[in-house]
């Protein structure tokens, strides 16, 4: 891959995922070319609806309480959080998934360009990841790779995260309650060179001219530090066990079928060298993160790589 000046690299990958003939501008949805969370059942739903009963005590159960969804694809995980929720929750829940192409009629989800201001939770499930960056070669005098990759080699290549940065910061102070970035990524520690596509179900070379997904890895170090406040970093293996989200197979005849049904996708859920292996920055926003999850492991990322991608 030959190397471009900084900001060719971003404007190309802007208008590949975003631009008039954009991938996901056309219309094209995440579910027809990878296999994420929300694609697998309805158990990433019950582990954020948990999630957002616990920010929705700590506010003192607002008349409107939001559920945001950022880089919301075809709505999937919108309209399962709007399909699962119940009691008094659902009767004061808005749902608002944010998306730059277009719209999917979805009963009870609202759907919106940019950001709104959010009440409640905020979620960027796999969006930090399609927000186009910089790309640099070092040796490189740009301050966000002096503080976040210093140990950039002479010849090597860099994404520049400080857009995913400014992106997460904003989407943060937007929300009164509590925001979670859920992503793939890496640290200072582990920093490498990660830009690829995908296309219907392949990772593939990245090229700029629509006909495929770009992304990259999130610096989740780098965002959590320009949000601020309070924090935690975890892995999504141990954040939807400390959710409630937990399945083994019991019973007998259909019961143990359904029951075994769910083991299988809990297991997919939690897979450490897949899905399982994705990062949960969650920052409270005048809530307590410590009221909201319990103590956990930090995360740390998979040295092999992309997760899995079907």
């Amino acid at each position: 891959m030959h190397t471009c000046p900084v900001l060719d690299w971003e404007a190309a990958w802007h208008a590949a995922l975003y631009g008039p003939s954009g991938f996901f501008a056309r219309g094209e949805k995440p579910s027809s070319h990878f296999r994420t969370s929300p694609l697998v059942g309805p158990e990433l739903a019950e582990a954020l609806l948990t999630l957002l009963s616990r920010v929705d005590a700590c506010l003192g159960f607002p008349p409107v309480v939001d559920f945001v969804d950022v880089g919301a694809g075809g709505g999937e995980l919108a309209f399962a959080v709007r399909s699962l929720a119940s009691g008094s929750l659902a009767s004061r829940l808005r749902v608002t998934a944010v998306e730059l192409g277009p719209p999917v009629e979805l009963p009870g989800v609202e759907w919106a360009t940019s950001i709104p201001s959010c009440v409640g939770l905020l979620v960027g499930h796999e969006w930090l990841d399609s927000v186009p960056c910089p790309v640099v070669t070092g040796p490189s005098a740009d301050p966000w790779i002096e503080r976040w990759w210093p140990s950039l080699e002479d010849g090597s290549m860099a994404e520049v995260g400080a857009p995913r940065d400014a992106a997460w910061a904003a989407a943060v102070a937007s929300v009164r309650g509590a925001a979670l970035a859920i992503d793939y990524g890496h640290l200072e520690s582990s920093r490498r060179f990660t830009l690829t596509g995908y296309r219907e179900g392949r990772q593939v070379e990245p090229v700029f001219d629509g006909s495929c997904d770009v992304t990259a890895h999130v610096a989740f170090d780098s965002c959590a530090e320009a949000a601020g406040g309070d924090w935690v970093l975890v892995s999504q293996r141990d954040a939807l066990r400390a959710l409630g989200v937990v399945g083994a197979a019991a019973g007998s005849g259909w019961d143990w079928l359904e029951s075994a049904a769910r083991a299988g996708r809990v297991a997919e859920l939690r897979d450490p060298a897949g899905l399982g292996g994705f990062g949960w920055l969650l920052h409270g926003c005048g809530v307590a993160v410590a009221d909201l999850m319990p103590a956990l492991p930090p995360w740390r990322p998979d040295p092999a790589g992309f997760p899995v991608e079907e």
